[in-house]
């Protein structure tokens, strides 16, 4: 390929026939004289007249510029001319595609394969031979390895059956497949690698000698992405009350922002919280402030925009309610109003944890996060034994005082107890009630307010100790204890001063009282299985793009006690693990992440000085201009003949003049690009509503264009590209669908606007308004279902209803169970009512799917947006309800008047 600037020609040979054209000039410069009809008289009259010399007729200058234009077109075009080729990584020899597939590549997956598509192209207009290496291990577990040499189409084909893996990429190992690809394939070779910028080693640079010995074999162009940060989501800090999440990223120059979405077991979105990353910071942290209830049905949480298997964080019953045991000294008067040791505990528990009774060794015999024991003695032998261990392999015990505790204390206490209790009253006595101390900031309770109501009028005394201060978790207002603790192994043991009822004071009356329990129940380590060396089997699997699906046959299982420290590989896939036939119960499940054991993310060094750096998505398309310039060329010969055939006579003025109409719009079709005024009647379009938004917008375009070629493509419907409308601006009643994304500041339609919109759905129009944010997308598009009551106040709206099982919706084209866009699961709301001067179809559809966030197709015929939960098979039903849609909006109810075709067939057959 022979490069000129930004053109560049594959057959370029064929340019030298470019110096033959002065001897065309001197063959096409003489042309016959036109034949004429003339009169002769007699010969005889002609015998004497002397001769004359007769001289050719000269082409005219511009025919002849004319047709040596057209030669040169001509020339040119079988030369295979390319505006901006993508070379096929320079040099000469095979061409090396590495691709960088690990979990770093996932958000931008669709522009690194069309980064490596280009260079493909290069490649094949080359002749060269390709080989694909990538540096995340298979999910089959075999070892990283380059293919052989294939042509370049065949090398296509790989690389669109390749996926980003779920794991990190292993430059070390890519190196040694290179080495032997090199030992296999002696001699010089170009490269073309897409990498994603990160270095994933956990120290120094893998990158760095990897790009060293690609530079040794040959030319070198790297491709990444330059401005976009890399960005993973760990799991987050579970709180009493909340749960933190933490984001960390590579830095870039420009701020930036990220949300992170908690998603329950049916894919619904039910909280969202924002990360902000300032110019050059790494890491950003926010709150999911969530109703304990609320907050035990999440089990996943992603990071948006940042889609993939570093954005996703599996949630087990580590982030969830705990197992509290119960136990009394008296069983029998525990629960008893008012008065039993059990009474306002099992209360103040019971919303946010599994509340278990029983003796101690009972409740041992499951798994439990915290034991607690109102006023109850431990006394010696097999229970002091067994509650003592349980504490050292990382249970929590919280202990309430009382008589029996206060008389004959154990060893399973945090501090040492004086005999007796302090009483109001008493010899150890106070005048009045004790109200408590702000909590120090070492506490746990740091951060609650003692109401002032709260009252002490007994409890048990702490020996005096130089540890005592520490182990002080709450005070009253004297200085005395009320909470102290103490570290056992890996466990804790926590003493309330006071009993669990509201004998010694009002404390288990006031609201402090649960929020305390809930602080001490979230410090707990929760149940993470049995930790036996019992094997986990893989049940689900997270791939490169954070979807869940069936497990991969290379995938193991994992002893119980090791889950926690398990890396993520092929042979250990991110994802659910449990006991066969537990895939469904959460509390049986144990969450494998990626992100658990990923150091922060850094970039990777700069590649080698004499590497050629390209941009991932910024990588111009390539185009072919030889069958333009072909095309120019025959309408300039075309021209040339009409010009011909006008000097020699055979054609008349008026033949010329339609010829030259004929030719003028031959030459104007090309620039036909611009649509005038009124084309819109001209050719069956969708439409969509032009928002404040150009990036909705932009989406809006793209999905009704990908919509209609699927159309197009898949039915007898012609659509043309979609228009831009501002209803009351422009005429609606050539559009048979409108389609509306509602943005949340969407102001009120004015009354131009109100009344184009009513009369477009009076006269049989659709319009399908799109708020965004249902079912898998809830609280993606905040203020959304408020912004749909303003704008569609006004309208002529008829009663709604959900989307029937036998609504045309679901059947006019397709069958169709359910109508999901990007988002799924949420309701369609139509017309509720039959209209049969309308023929019965809803001039209103609702829903919040994101509809054409799932239709879209970008300039390279990419889907840029991803369908969540569902993939490539929830974007193919996002396809069809589209398709639906569309019949229903030209074709109407006719799929339900289709319900009388055997009425009306047995009455003609009699």
């Amino acid at each position: 390929m022979w490069h000129l600037g930004p053109l560049a020609f594959a057959a370029p040979w064929l340019l030298l026939a470019l110096p033959a054209l002065p001897v065309l000039w001197w063959l096409l410069r003489v042309s016959p004289p036109a034949p004429r009809t003339q009169a002769f008289p007699a010969i005889r009259l002609l015998r004497d007249l002397p001769p004359t010399e007769e001289t050719p007729h000269r082409t005219p200058w511009w025919l002849l510029l004319l047709r040596l234009v057209a030669a040169a077109l001509v020339i040119i075009g079988l030369a295979r001319p390319v505006w901006q080729p993508q070379a096929g990584g320079g040099g000469s020899g095979p061409l090396l595609l590495v691709v960088d597939n690990g979990w770093a590549a996932a958000p931008d997956w669709p522009a690194r394969v069309a980064a490596a598509s280009a260079a493909l192209d290069g490649a094949a207009r080359e002749g060269r031979r390709v080989a694909l290496l990538t540096t995340a291990a298979p999910e089959t577990g075999e070892p990283i390895a380059a293919t052989g040499l294939v042509p370049a189409e065949e090398a296509r084909a790989r690389l669109a059956a390749l996926r980003p893996r779920a794991w990190a990429p292993d430059r070390v190992a890519a190196l040694a497949a290179l080495n032997a690809f090199r030992a296999a394939n002696p001699g010089p070779f170009a490269t073309f690698y897409v990498a994603d910028g990160v270095e994933h080693a956990p120290a120094g640079s893998a990158f760095t000698p990897f790009a060293g010995a690609l530079t040794d074999a040959g030319p070198l162009t790297v491709a990444r992405a330059e401005a976009r940060p890399a960005r993973i989501l760990p799991p987050p800090r579970a709180e009493a009350d909340r749960l933190v999440v933490r984001a960390l990223q590579t830095p870039v120059a420009a701020p930036s922002e990220a949300n992170v979405l908690a998603r329950t077991s049916d894919g619904r979105a039910i909280a969202s919280a924002t990360l902000s990353f300032p110019a050059g910071a790494t890491e950003a942290e926010a709150a999911l402030d969530l109703p304990i209830e609320i907050r035990n049905q999440v089990v996943r949480l992603d990071l948006e925009p940042e889609a993939g298997a570093a954005g996703t964080v599996l949630l087990d019953e580590r982030f969830r309610r705990r197992p509290v045991g119960l136990a009394a000294a008296i069983e029998t008067s525990a629960d008893a109003p008012l008065t039993g040791d059990l009474y306002y505990l099992e209360r103040a528990l019971a919303p946010y944890a599994e509340v278990r009774r029983g003796t101690p060794e009972a409740l041992l015999g499951r798994r439990l996060a915290v034991m607690i024991l109102a006023d109850r003695e431990v006394p010696e032998g097999r229970e002091r034994e067994a509650l003592t261990r349980w504490v050292e392999q990382g249970g929590m015990l919280i202990r309430f005082a009382g008589p029996r505790l206060a008389e004959r204390p154990d060893p399973l206490l945090p501090v040492g107890l004086r005999a007796g209790e302090r009483q109001l009253g008493g010899a150890l006595s106070w005048d009045r009630p004790q109200t408590l101390a702000p909590f120090p900031d070492g506490s746990p309770f740091a951060g609650l307010v003692p109401p002032a109501e709260v009252t002490i009028e007994r409890q048990v005394l702490a020996e005096p100790s130089p540890r005592l201060t520490e182990r002080s978790w709450a005070r009253l207002a004297d200085g005395t204890p009320l909470v102290t603790a103490v570290s056992r192994g890996q466990g804790r043991i926590v003493l309330f001063h006071v009993t669990a009822n509201a004998e010694w004071s009002n404390l288990p009356l006031s609201g402090l009282f649960v929020d305390m329990l809930r602080r001490l129940v979230a410090l707990s380590a929760g149940v993470q299985g049995a930790e036996s060396e019992a094997p986990l089997a893989p049940l689900e699997m997270l791939d490169g793009f954070g979807r869940l699906g069936p497990a991969t046959p290379a995938a193991a299982p994992i002893p119980a006690n090791k889950v926690e420290e398990t890396v993520a590989s092929p042979r250990h896939p991110p994802g659910w693990y449990g006991t066969p036939g537990q895939a469904e119960e959460a509390a049986w499940r144990r969450a494998l992440n990626l992100t658990a054991h990923l150091p922060a993310p850094r970039a990777s060094a700069p590649p080698p000085a004499s590497a050629r750096i390209e941009s991932v998505g910024g990588v111009p398309g390539e185009r072919d201009l030889g069958p333009w310039l072909l095309a120019l060329a025959l309408l300039l010969l075309a021209a040339d003949l009409v010009i011909s055939l006008i000097q020699r006579g055979l054609i008349g003025p008026r033949w010329a003049r339609a010829a030259a109409v004929a030719l003028a719009l031959g030459l104007a079709t090309p620039a036909m690009a611009q649509e005038p005024d009124g084309a819109a009647a001209n050719a069956t379009r969708l439409a969509y509503v032009v928002t404040s938004d150009n990036q909705v917008d932009e989406v809006s375009r793209l999905g009704l264009l990908g919509l209609s070629d699927f159309v197009n493509r898949r039915t007898a419907a012609g659509l043309a590209e979609p228009a831009a409308v501002v209803p009351g601006r422009d005429d609606l009643s050539f559009f048979p669908l409108l389609y509306w994304p509602v943005l949340a500041d969407a102001p009120q339609p004015d009354a131009a606007m109100v009344a184009a919109l009513n009369t477009f759905m009076r006269n049989g129009g659709i319009i399908l308004l799109d708020t965004r944010d249902e079912g898998t997308g809830e609280g993606m598009n905040p203020g959304a279902r408020a912004a749909l009551r303003r704008v569609t106040r006004d309208l002529a709206v008829p009663p709604l209803a959900p989307v029937a099982e036998d609504h045309v919706l679901k059947r006019a084209f397709y069958l169709l169970q359910d109508l999901p866009g990007r988002f799924s699961g949420g309701q369609v709301w139509v017309a509720r009512d039959q209209d049969r001067a309308n023929d019965s179809v809803s001039p209103v559809i609702i829903g919040g799917h994101d509809w054409a966030a799932a239709w879209a197709i970008d300039s390279r015929g990419q889907n840029p947006y991803a369908t969540i939960p569902g993939g490539a098979r929830q974007r193919v039903l996002a396809y069809r309800f589209g398709v639906n849609l569309v019949m229903y909006a030209l074709t109407g109810n006719y799929k339900g008047d289709q319900v009388h075709v055997p009425a009306i067939l047995e009455r003609l057959g009699n």
